[in-house]
């Protein structure tokens, strides 16, 4: 059975020139879920990002986007993770994701980094047990674009694919998060979520 998700790291770069990069996918579902639950992040220095919490008691979930720059993302997780006691399956790691489309995103627990920097810097700290939520941001067809791509804003189109996306993220991570339904019906609503038109 899956442990419940105490904790959702939200990967992405810092400052203005990244704001609408898409590699900060992560961010925008971190800000999104922060309206969502009506909470608001603080600078954090000892966890090394922005901070955000949201319920009390056994029902915390903390809400963190680090400021460590996207390659050394486990910086900020893992002194969060030490401090409150939380072990890797109680990680939710939001990210950008190449090898899905814009318009979809999925849940996945455990696995590789395949080759994504900030889950490689996660691995280096956390291991590979954490979940995942993926946020398709499409492939640019060759490797030598990936980087001009993942740093470069999406087109009005597929914007409204990833916001979309997010959308139901938001839907199906609640009901991860409810303790009667969890993780398996949460990631089979939005696993299983059609491609949009």
């Amino acid at each position: 059975m899956s442990e419940q998700i105490r904790a959702v790291v939200a990967l992405g770069n810092p400052g203005p020139d990244h704001a609408r990069d898409r590699h900060n996918a992560g961010f925008w579902l971190a800000d999104a879920l922060a309206r969502r639950w009506r909470v608001d992040f603080s600078l954090q220095k000892k966890f090394k990002g922005e901070l955000a919490r949201f319920g009390a008691g056994d029902d915390t979930v903390w809400l963190l986007k680090p400021m460590t720059f996207m390659n050394a993302s486990g910086q900020a997780a893992q002194p969060l993770a030490a401090f409150h006691k939380l072990s890797a399956p109680e990680i939710l790691v939001v990210h950008d994701e190449l090898d899905l489309p814009p318009g979809i995103a999925r849940f996945k627990e455990a696995g590789g980094h395949g080759g994504h920097n900030g889950l490689r810097d996660m691995h280096r700290v956390m291991g590979s047990q954490y979940k995942r939520l993926r946020i398709g941001i499409g492939h640019p067809g060759h490797a030598s674009r990936v980087l001009s791509h993942v740093l470069g804003t999406p087109s009005p189109d597929d914007q409204i694919a990833i916001d979309a996306a997010i959308d139901a993220s938001l839907d199906a991570l609640e009901i991860v998060l409810d303790r009667d339904r969890g993780w398996n019906r949460g990631a089979q609503q939005l696993n299983s979520r059609k491609p949009p038109a």
